[in-house]
């Protein structure tokens, strides 16, 4: 398949949505950043990797780490998260306290803030350092050392994250925190102000495509859990917007508010697509339109 002439033509579909939505400008550190911004990139199952605009640019991945956080506390200790954590949509805001009280501390999901929370705290007991074991996991795969998180971004998340910290203090209420609130924000943070590029991104996803099986060709997952990943990626991965994103993207995604959104091609690949302009749920504007565009040309999805 021609991927490179597919990403020309997403591009060319969603350069007239450059600029629309508005960035995360709740996070300071994010305000600056130029809203006309745009780069994809597909990394395949055969070592091909095709690239568009500003796909070689990092950004801050923000929600993206929590499927990153996700996998590694599954291969490290196995199906007990999913005692602490539901797989189901959410449908309200990804910072929403009310379901947290009313379901008695168990969030709905992984993907969604109070239960990438507790998926941080647990892959902490697993390693003794959530956020560096993140990281760790996307310079493996994806090759670039210089891969990390930016400090300047985490402490600017820290110092606005009322809402995460209340979302913590209700968990640990409710005996489903392990660790120190202020440990697990700390890691929490560390690994969702990591900078990496679409490419990067595509590159770390694409085991996810290959049934579980990482770049060096060990299996990080098996094929039934990196199914079970990618059906939570679906139906969960994009807000309180996953069945709009399903209904025209048709690929298991998982988006953050930096504008990235990082997708998996089952048996084909991982593509990822960057804008940091973002729609009323916390998608990119631009990004949503690049990937329907691709799925549209190339018949690739799901469905």
């Amino acid at each position: 398949m021609r991927f490179q002439q597919h990403l020309d033509d997403a591009m060319a579909a969603a350069t007239p949505l450059l600029g629309r939505g508005r960035v995360a400008d709740y996070i300071p550190a994010l305000a600056a950043v130029d809203a006309e911004a745009f780069g994809m990139a597909i990394a395949t199952v055969d070592g091909e990797v095709c690239e568009v605009g500003d796909a070689g640019r990092a950004f801050s991945i923000q929600s993206i780490s929590k499927l990153f956080s996700l996998v590694l506390t599954l291969a490290l200790g196995g199906d007990a998260i999913w005692e602490r954590v539901g797989r189901e949509p959410s449908g309200s805001p990804f910072n929403s306290l009310v379901q947290l009280e009313t379901e008695n501390g168990i969030p709905r999901n992984p993907f969604i803030n109070a239960g990438a929370i507790v998926v941080t705290d647990r892959l902490h007991s697993l390693t003794g350092d959530a956020g560096t074991a993140v990281a760790d996991f996307l310079r493996a795969e994806t090759g670039n050392t210089l891969l990390d998180t930016d400090p300047a971004v985490a402490v600017s998340e820290a110092g606005h994250g009322h809402r995460n910290s209340a979302l913590a203090h209700f968990l640990a209420s409710y005996g489903n925190l392990e660790n120190p609130v202020a440990t697990v924000l700390s890691n929490y943070y560390a690994h969702c102000a990591i900078a990496a590029s679409c490419r990067d991104l595509a590159l770390a996803g694409r085991f996810l495509a290959r049934h579980g099986v990482l770049a060096d060709g060990s299996r990080l997952l098996t094929r039934s859990e990196a199914k079970r990943v990618n059906a939570v990626l679906l139906t969960c991965g994009t807000y309180d917007a996953a069945g709009q994103f399903a209904y025209r993207v048709g690929l298991p995604g998982k988006s953050g508010v930096g504008g990235g959104i990082l997708t998996i091609v089952p048996g084909h690949g991982a593509l990822c697509v960057w804008s940091p302009g973002l729609d009323a749920a916390g998608n990119s504007v631009a990004g949503v339109a690049a990937l329907d565009a691709f799925t549209t040309s190339t018949g690739l999805s799901v469905f």
